[in-house]
C-alpha cells in the first residue's frame, strides 16, 4: 500500500514511513484485509495524500477513522462517494457551511477540497467492515501524530479544524502562534448542537487564509 503514496508526501514523510513501527502497522493492515472485508478499499487508503498537493496544503481536516458501511468511505475523512447516501456527520458539515457562508453542497465527495489543499486524514485509516474503531490499536495513531508533528514543524499557516476532543488531542501540540487551530464539538447528530452548529470554522478559514496572502478554499 505504501507504494501508492504519492511522491512528494512520501519524501517528505521518509523517516516516519521507514520506521519500523509503521512498516509493522503495515503488516497487521495487510493481515487485515486479507482476513476480513475493511474499508476503505485497498487502493484508497491514503487518497488524502495523494489528492492534496503537499506544496498547496492550507487546511488540515481530522477525523477518527473511515465510515464502516460498503461503498462509503474512500480515503477522505467525512468524504462519501457522490450518489453515496449522505451519513449523518457529512449533512450536518453541510448544514453548517450554508448556515456559515450561504453555500448549498450538495456534491459528497469532498476531493475538490483536497486538491485545494486540505488534507483530510482520520487518526485511523482503516477500519473493518461494520466495526467503528476496529483499527484503532494496529498502530495507526502513531503514524497520525507523526505527520502531524512533521507538519507543525516544517509548516506555517495551516489551519486544523478539530471537530470533537478526538481530533482536538490529535493536535493538542500543534504550534497555535504559527498556525490556527479551529475546535468545536463533533459533526454527530450526538454532540453537533453543543458548538458545532455556530462554529463558522468555513469563513474562519477563509478569513485566515486571507489574512496571510493565501488563496481561499471554495468550499463548493
Amino acid at each position: 500500500m505504501i507504494a501508492t503514496l504519492e511522491k512528494t508526501w512520501r519524501s517528505e514523510l521518509d523517516k516516519i514511513i521507514q520506521k519500523p513501527k509503521f512498516k509493522t502497522t503495515l503488516e497487521k493492515v495487510k493481515e487485515e484485509y486479507r482476513k476480513n472485508e475493511c474499508f476503505p478499499p485497498v487502493n484508497d487508503v491514503f487518497n488524502a495524500f495523494n489528492l492534496c498537493p503537499y506544496d498547496n496544503l492550507k487546511v488540515v481536516v481530522l477525523g477518527q477513522d473511515p465510515y464502516i458501511n460498503k461503498d462509503q468511505a474512500h480515503g477522505l475523512s467525512f468524504s462519501v462517494k457522490d450518489g453515496t447516501s449522505l451519513p449523518p456527520s457529512l449533512k450536518n458539515i453541510f448544514k453548517e457551511l450554508e448556515g456559515d457562508i450561504g453555500i448549498k453542497r450538495e456534491q459528497s465527495d469532498l476531493s475538490d477540497w483536497a486538491a485545494q489543499g486540505v488534507l483530510m486524514i482520520n487518526g485511523t485509516f482503516t477500519v473493518q467492515k461494520g466495526i467503528s474503531n476496529s483499527h484503532k490499536n494496529i498502530g495507526w495513531l502513531d503514524f497520525t501524530k507523526d505527520v502531524i508533528n512533521h507538519l507543525n514543524t516544517k509548516k506555517s499557516h495551516i489551519v486544523y479544524i478539530a471537530w470533537g476532543s478526538f481530533a482536538q488531542k490529535l493536535c493538542s501540540n500543534v504550534d497555535n502562534k504559527t498556525n490556527l487551530v479551529l475546535s468545536s464539538a463533533h459533526p454527530s447528530p450526538l454532540s453537533s448542537y453543543r458548538g458545532f452548529f455556530g462554529s463558522n470554522h468555513f469563513s474562519k478559514t477563509n478569513e485566515y487564509l486571507r489574512n496571510h496572502k493565501l488563496e481561499e478554499i471554495k468550499w463548493c
